[in-house]
């Protein structure tokens, strides 16, 4: 009554499938979290807080096996947005750290939040004098 499939399913393994090279969750999380360490460098640099900055870069080239490029790409944010982006990519961090039990970098990535957490309390009653300035306005 029914005809026999004569072609392969989409469902169906393929042959190879060991063909490819595959990462295990370590080396998933190294590289994320060298992602959040080379993005929070790049913070770092900018607002050109020069040792942090080399602490970050050695934990960066510790994961990655090789220093990263630094390049202080300079946009016109302010001092006080920089530190927030600072301080959420040093939570990011934080977590990924965690998650693979990397204290070094975990610990970092807590002082540098606090850093940053510090700087952006510092500059409240400076900007608190400023108009506020609606999202999206020109």
């Amino acid at each position: 009554m029914y005809e026999p499939i004569r072609t392969k399913s989409v469902h169906t393994p393929a042959d190879h499938a060991d063909d490819f090279p595959h990462r295990t969750r370590e080396e998933e999380l190294d590289i994320q979290l060298a992602g959040h360490l080379a993005a929070l460098l790049a913070v770092t640099d900018e607002l050109g807080l020069g040792e942090a900055g080399d602490r970050i870069a050695e934990q960066v080239a510790r994961l990655r096996g090789a220093p990263p490029a630094r390049h202080a790409g300079l946009s016109d944010a302010s001092a006080t947005s920089l530190h927030r982006r600072a301080h959420a990519l040093a939570g990011r961090a934080l977590v990924v750290a965690a998650s693979r039990a990397d204290t070094v970098v975990a610990i970092l990535s807590a002082e540098r939040m606090d850093a940053h957490t510090a700087a952006v309390a510092a500059a409240a009653p400076a900007e608190s004098a400023a108009p506020p300035r609606l999202v999206g306005a020109l």
